[in-house]
């Protein structure tokens, strides 16, 4: 197996522009520098549901960042070519095999890279592939959510130097009908009215979000516009405008991104 090649929307990012936004969704949070690049791989679910904000911290600290486009058939990569793994979202649920035979293969990986030892950061169908893969149960949620709703963190988190660098309460941008269980031996790391296992911390390498902090305004544009749907009335689901009226949201959701990305980097070669 070899790298996917680095996704080519992030490669040729405009660097002025990408100054502009790194200052817009990262300031006032303490970077963590390492002295030597850092070698990103992502795996992604769907076309029109990408990395968001992260592709451009990545390119910003001066990483590198990868893609296996597990929809199109690219080839995962080796554990030796990349040092932190993201798992993104994407709309189909995580026993959904037969409609998408890749997702077999994409557990048996995740459950490598997780022996391996490897900093992982998975985002709302990622953070269930995670939990999956860690021995907790992945079920539908007594109500979708969708769109911009508060989650509170835990105070055994809050506690934690990394749960110190956020607030109690953080307005988080969800799209999810499914979650999971809490697995064994991990920290929850907030609830919400409606899901009481919004995200965890296993081992402190192991990040699960239920919710979108990488989140970009584009991106939930590009969301509405694929998944349009699922917006059918039932549960907790704002309406459009609701979602994409205030475009501060998804920049103080980006600020947060970056301490999680922060938090798995010191992690390398622990």
């Amino acid at each position: 197996m070899y790298l996917a090649p680095p996704c080519p929307t992030a490669a040729h990012r405009n660097i002025a522009a990408i100054a502009s936004l790194r200052q817009r969704c990262f300031n006032g949070v303490l970077h963590f520098h390492r002295d030597t690049e850092m070698n990103i791989h992502y795996l992604q679910h769907v076309p029109f549901e990408g990395p968001g904000c992260i592709d451009t911290w990545a390119i910003a600290e001066g990483h590198t960042l990868s893609a296996t486009r597990l929809y199109a058939g690219d080839p995962l990569p080796a554990l030796e070519r990349f040092d932190i793994l993201l798992i993104l979202g994407g709309p189909m649920s995580v026993h959904d095999e037969f409609e998408h035979v890749w997702l077999k293969a994409e557990k048996w990986f995740v459950r490598q890279v997780i022996d391996a030892g490897k900093p992982v950061l998975g985002i709302c169908l990622g953070a269930q592939l995670l939990a999956e893969q860690l021995g907790a149960e992945v079920h539908r949620a007594a109500q979708k959510e969708i769109g911009w709703y508060p989650i509170t963190l835990e105070d055994d988190f809050s506690a934690t130097t990394l749960g110190r660098q956020f607030p109690k309460r953080v307005d988080a941008f969800h799209w999810h009908g499914e979650t999971f269980t809490l697995p064994s031996g991990a920290m929850r790391i907030a609830s919400s009215e409606r899901c009481e296992n919004q995200g965890f911390v296993f081992d402190e390498r192991i990040v699960g979000l239920q919710f979108h902090l990488e989140m970009t305004h584009p991106g939930a544009e590009s969301l509405i516009e694929n998944c349009r749907h699922e917006m059918d009335g039932t549960g907790a689901i704002q309406s459009e405008t609701e979602i994409l009226e205030d475009s501060r949201r998804f920049s103080e959701a980006n600020r947060l991104t970056s301490v999680f990305l922060q938090h798995l980097a010191a992690q390398i070669g622990k």
